[in-house]
C-alpha cells in the first residue's frame, strides 16, 4: 500500500488527481490543471507538498569527513547555513542518489535531503559505508513535512503570509532554523522559491494558511514540467546507477580535486577517456511531443539514443526533450530525428537548460 504524506487529506478534499509516486499516494494535479499550476509558478506563486522527500541527519565527531566521503561535492568549502547539491555514487561511478546537503550551525551536524523513492536504499547505503567513522545517522523522514513555495512572489508570501521576515535575507542555497522549522531558499522549478521543513502538525498548519491566502496548490505533474524546462535532472530518468554525473553533464557538482570520495576514480577515468553516451537537450522541429522511451535516430534511421523526458514546453511552446545519445552524436547542432508513434520527426541537439532560470542570487 502506498504511503501517505501528512497533507494527503487536504489533497483529496481539494479534488486533486492522486497517483502512486515513489511509494506515496501523491497529487498529480488539482482542478485548475497542470498548465494553470505551471503558469502560476512561472508568473506568480505556487506551492507543492514535498513531504515525501527524505531527511537524514548526520552527527558526530567524524560527520564532516564522512559526508565528504559519500558526497561528490566538497562540504568542507561550505559555511554554516549553506546548502550544496551533489550525488552519492557507487564505486563504478553510477549514482546511488542525488541530494542536498545542509551544513549545520553547530559543528559536525548535517541534514541530507534525499529522493523519496530512495530513502530506504540511501539510508542503508549510508549505514553500510559508516564503518570507521564516528557518526550517528538518524533517518527522520517520517517525522518531517515539507512545503515548497515557488515563483516570483514566493518571498512576499513567505514573509507576509507566513510571517517569516528573515526569509527575505536568504541567498539562494542558504537556510536558517527557527524553533521546530527549517527555512531554505531552494527549489526544483527554475524560479525563486523556498522550502520549509517542519513537524507534521506544523506543516499542516502552514499549508492551510497558504491555502487561505489563495496560494495555488500544485501537483507533481507541473513539478516535472517546471524542472524539465529549467534543465534539472530527475533521478531514475537523467541520473541512475547506469547514468553517471559525467554522462549527465553534471561534473561541476563532482569535486575531483577533493582528496577522496566513493566513485572518484571511476569519474576520473570517464573524464579522461570519455563515455559511450551523453545526456543532451533535443528540440523536435514539429509540434509532435517526444516522450520518455522514444527512439532517437540519425537522419539515416540509425538508432543512437533514447528520450529520458520530453514535453511540449508550456512556457516556451516548443517540443523539447532530454535524451541519452551516443557521444558521437552529442555535439550542439547535430541533426537527429525522433521516432514518435512510428513516424519520424526532425530534431537537433540543443543546450539542456531550455528556460532562463530566475533564482535569487
Amino acid at each position: 500500500m502506498d504511503k501517505l504524506t501528512c497533507l494527503h487529506d487536504s489533497h483529496v478534499a481539494l479534488g486533486a488527481v492522486m497517483s502512486p509516486f515513489a511509494g506515496f499516494d501523491m497529487p498529480i494535479r488539482y482542478p485548475a490543471g497542470i498548465i494553470a499550476e505551471h503558469n502560476a509558478v512561472r508568473t506568480k506563486v505556487g506551492m507543492f507538498d514535498v513531504s515525501h522527500m527524505g531527511e537524514i541527519f548526520v552527527d558526530g565527531p567524524d560527520a564532516t569527513r564522512f559526508v565528504n566521503h559519500i558526497f561528490t561535492n566538497d562540504i568542507t568549502k561550505a559555511a554554516a547555513g549553506e546548502i550544496l547539491y551533489g550525488m552519492m555514487l557507487y564505486p563504478d561511478g553510477g549514482v546511488v542518489d542525488d541530494l542536498l546537503v545542509y551544513k549545520g550551525f553547530t559543528p559536525e551536524h548535517y541534514l541530507l535531503v534525499v529522493n523519496a523513492a530512495n530513502i530506504d536504499k540511501d539510508y542503508e547505503w549510508l549505514l553500510g559505508n559508516a564503518e570507521g567513522f564516528d557518526v550517528v545517522l538518524d533517518n527522520q523522514s517520517e517525522s518531517w513535512g515539507q512545503i515548497a513555495i515557488q515563483g516570483p512572489e514566493s518571498e512576499d508570501v513567505v514573509t507576509r503570509v507566513l510571517g517569516i521576515p528573515a526569509a527575505a535575507g536568504l541567498r539562494f542555497y542558504t537556510y536558517f532554523e527557527m524553533p521546530g522549522m527549517i527555512v531554505s531558499r531552494t527549489g526544483y522549478t527554475g524560479e525563486d522559491g523556498f522550502e520549509i521543513y517542519a513537524p507534521v502538525e506544523k506543516t499542516r498548519a502552514l499549508w492551510q494558511t497558504l491555502l487561505d491566502a489563495g496560494v495555488q496548490p500544485c501537483g507533481l505533474g507541473c513539478r516535472d514540467t517546471l524542472r524539465f524546462e529549467a534543465g534539472l535532472p530527475l533521478y531514475g530518468d537523467e541520473l541512475s546507477a547506469e547514468i553517471s554525473p559525467v554522462m549527465a553533464g553534471l561534473s561541476i557538482f563532482c569535486k575531483l580535486d577533493k582528496e577522496e570520495f566513493i566513485g572518484k576514480e571511476a569519474l576520473l577515468e570517464q573524464k579522461a577517456g570519455g563515455t559511450a553516451r551523453k545526456l543532451v537537450g533535443i528540440e523536435v522541429l514539429d509540434r509532435a511531443i517526444p516522450r520518455a522511451g522514444y527512439s532517437v535516430e540519425t537522419p539515416e534511421a540509425e538508432v543512437v539514443g533514447v528520450v529520458t523526458t520530453g514535453y511540449r514546453s508550456i512556457t516556451l511552446d516548443r517540443s523539447l526533450a532530454f535524451a541519452l545519445v551516443d557521444s558521437a552524436h552529442a555535439a550542439l547542432g547535430t541533426a537527429l530525428q525522433v521516432r514518435i508513434r512510428n513516424k519520424v520527426f526532425p530534431a537537433q541537439v540543443i543546450k539542456k537548460r531550455f528556460y532562463q532560470t530566475n533564482y535569487k542570487k
